[in-house]
């Protein structure tokens, strides 16, 4: 604070440059939570006049089957998407950041599926997954595999899904993991190396607890992400077949927008939301237990 000057102009002035920063925030994120909640109080199908229920939306989504399954398909997508895309992410970006010959060439390749749209690469894995026409497939019967139906059977959909999302994003996970790689001093690794360590025991021991704070980010930016998961969803399977790939946006979606139930999607939504939030509180807390600042 400047000598001389009041308190309420000195506050008044710092909330003016912080306006630019947190006018965004309060018009695309705080605004909308909060008519969320105030719509999951109402039934409102767009065109009449909302009617108060108070909490009977809530109610009614503790006794809907389809809220439920499509809860447990978006768990069971998130338990398969996020240890896949670590792995992937983590091993690509080791290779990547070893001394091999184009290796430029090599990360803008495994990079430009995480540029493309999610239409185009959805529409692509639909192919390469049909049964009897699909590259997957053919592969595997070269090899003497009779390839399942993939995204037609409800067993093997979400494993389709998961494949595809896994193969879109490790590209941004290994980018990542590439600037924590890179970030950590090579002096560390050669003292190691003196000491007699091998490559694997420098690699525990040094490396992956030097990349936790980089493994906390992904982690929590993959579980928002997962949660919302929608576009590959829908474009792949629409939720099928027979509801095995139903997830929770697509839930809010079909809703809000084919059956005119704002009120009821807004509960979904606000739900998702209190999950999402209580999770990264968790991983917040528990991240001083295994994350490790040099």
């Amino acid at each position: 604070m400047i000598v001389g000057e009041s308190r309420t102009k000195h506050s008044l002035w710092v909330l003016f440059f912080l306006l630019p920063a947190s006018a965004g925030l309060i018009l695309f994120t705080v605004l909308p939570i909060v008519s969320s909640f105030i719509l999951s109080l109402f039934s409102w199908d767009l065109l009449g006049i909302p009617e108060f229920v108070l909490l009977e939306n809530f109610k009614r989504l503790s006794g809907d089957q389809k809220f439920w399954k499509s809860l447990v398909h978006t768990l069971s997508f998130v338990g398969g998407y996020i240890p896949a895309v670590l792995v992937t992410g983590l091993l690509t970006a080791l290779l990547m950041n070893s001394k091999i010959k184009g290796r430029g060439a090599f990360r803008t390749a495994f990079f430009i599926p995480v540029v493309t749209s999610w239409i185009a690469v959805a529409l692509l894995w639909t192919w390469l997954f049909n049964p009897k026409f699909g590259l997957i497939n053919y592969i595997l019967a070269l090899v003497g595999i009779n390839g399942p139906a993939w995204l037609y059977d409800p067993k093997w959909a979400m494993t389709a899904v998961i494949i595809t999302s896994v193969w879109k994003d490790t590209g941004y996970v290994m980018m990542l993991f590439l600037a924590g790689l890179q970030d950590i001093p090579a002096s560390l690794l050669e003292a190691a190396s003196i000491d007699g360590a091998s490559g694997i025991k420098r690699f525990t021991a040094v490396t992956l607890p030097l990349l936790s704070p980089t493994t906390f980010f992904i982690l929590v930016i993959s579980l928002i992400n997962s949660f919302q998961v929608f576009d590959q969803v829908w474009v792949m399977t629409g939720g099928g077949p027979s509801g095995a790939t139903s997830v929770l946006v697509e839930q809010i979606y079909k809703n809000a927008f084919r059956y005119n139930n704002m009120g009821y999607a807004s509960a979904i939504s606000l739900i998702l939301f209190l999950i999402i939030l209580i999770i990264t509180v968790l991983q917040s807390r528990v991240q001083k237990l295994w994350v490790h600042y040099v």
